[in-house]
């Protein structure tokens, strides 16, 4: 009889387990563009893009480069860069405690990768925002990374590739955050006077100081399909200008047809498209 009762006891708590939200969330998930449940694991094998609808979902920093450069080509620099707190700023939580517990979600000691690759052969360097590292804002050390990435580029005379993907400055560094847009365009600058490529790809979301500054000065623009790019958020702009607004206006594909963008490339084509126009746009000294 125990045996029955020990039966009965498995098949509950087998029950149970698929009836915990937390195992489906980690097996499932819900695309935010056409609504169906998809089995994670397709989306990660599909590049993180819905295999109904083909919207592109959120991808951390090292997956893209994981997914979109050479393999092995990856070498990255200034990784030991750490932000501090100059303004001993608090709200609701000490600024040093965001950046810990950023740190300890992402496992990157700030929000952008910066490094040396190759795409189809092609050298270049490369940085890579990290949304999740607190909505992948643009602080000091962002904006020295960055730079040096340009500097890097110029001594060695190869392009640079910016996958964008942010919510602006980083308040909690006041003046110093805004400092970095024209820290970062005055080096993309230098870069144009050494005639080297800088391909600037745009992704869900690009917005705020970001998009005000090193997005929007790509000698060539890419945006991933239906990412959300703009300055200001929707409403902040309808109550300023106090007009409705176009339908999408916000959207990649309004930009393309507005000539704010140059291409939108879905992921799976990105590693070939950025190898041939740094081929192309490739000045031989």
């Amino acid at each position: 009889m125990a045996w029955f009762k020990k039966g009965e006891e498995e098949e509950k708590k087998e029950s149970e387990r698929r009836d915990d939200p937390k195992l489906t969330d980690e097996l499932w998930l819900k695309c935010k563009s056409c609504n169906e449940m998809i089995y994670r694991k397709v989306v990660e094998r599909n590049l993180q893009v819905c295999p109904k609808c083909n919207y592109h979902f959120q991808i951390p920093a090292r997956k893209r480069i994981e997914c979109l450069v050479d393999p092995g080509s990856f070498v990255e620099h200034d990784q030991d860069l750490i932000p501090i707190d100059p303004l001993e700023f608090k709200d609701s939580k000490k600024y040093l405690h965001r950046i810990k517990e950023s740190q300890e979600t992402t496992g990157q000691k700030d929000a952008v990768i910066c490094g040396e690759a190759r795409f189809d052969g092609e050298p270049a360097m490369i940085g890579v925002f990290e949304f999740n590292f607190m909505g992948g804002s643009m602080g000091s050390v962002v904006g020295e990374k960055i730079t040096r990435l340009i500097e890097r580029a110029i001594e060695k005379r190869v392009g640079v590739v910016i996958f964008c993907a942010s919510g602006g400055a980083r308040m909690q560094e006041g003046i110093l955050s805004l400092m970095q847009m024209a820290k970062t365009s005055a080096a993309l600058a230098r870069l144009q006077e050494a005639r080297l490529p800088y391909i600037s790809v745009l992704t869900d979301p690009t917005t705020g100081g970001v998009s005000a500054s090193i997005a929007m000065l790509g000698d060539i623009i890419i945006a991933e399909p239906k990412a959300m790019i703009g300055f200001a958020g929707p409403r902040v702009i309808k109550d300023t200008i106090r007009a409705e607004l176009p339908e999408g206006f916000q959207r990649a594909e309004y930009l393309l047809e507005h000539g704010m963008v140059d291409l939108i490339v879905e992921r799976k084509d990105l590693r070939h498209t950025l190898s041939s126009l740094l081929k192309m746009l490739k000045v031989n000294h």
